[in-house]
């Protein structure tokens, strides 16, 4: 069962913002979480029922520090497509 930890952050970038003009909200996930997973999730802690919800993996970047290499985790991005009349008070920027 997912649950509200899954979820690592909102994104915050220009084009999220821009998007969140149009009641569309973008969050990153652990790669393990679905589609209903996260629906239940906005229902559960947020009280809103997402009306559209896309989402694609995204693979980890390999980086290279001082000569070694590692590579950043895989994530979940979502976009959540949310009523005209919801506001989520704790995600307002």
């Amino acid at each position: 069962m997912a649950d509200i930890t899954d979820i690592k952050s909102i994104v915050y970038t220009e084009k999220a913002l821009n998007l969140q003009e149009e009641g569309v909200l973008v969050v990153q996930t652990t790669p393990k979480i679905t589609k209903n997973q996260l629906k239940q999730i906005f229902k559960e802690y947020f009280g809103v029922t997402p009306l559209k919800v896309n989402s694609f993996r995204q693979k980890g970047k390999v980086k290279r520090f001082r000569g070694i290499e590692g590579k950043r985790s895989d994530f979940k991005k979502f976009y959540v497509k949310l009523p005209e009349d919801a506001k989520l008070e704790s995600l307002s920027v």
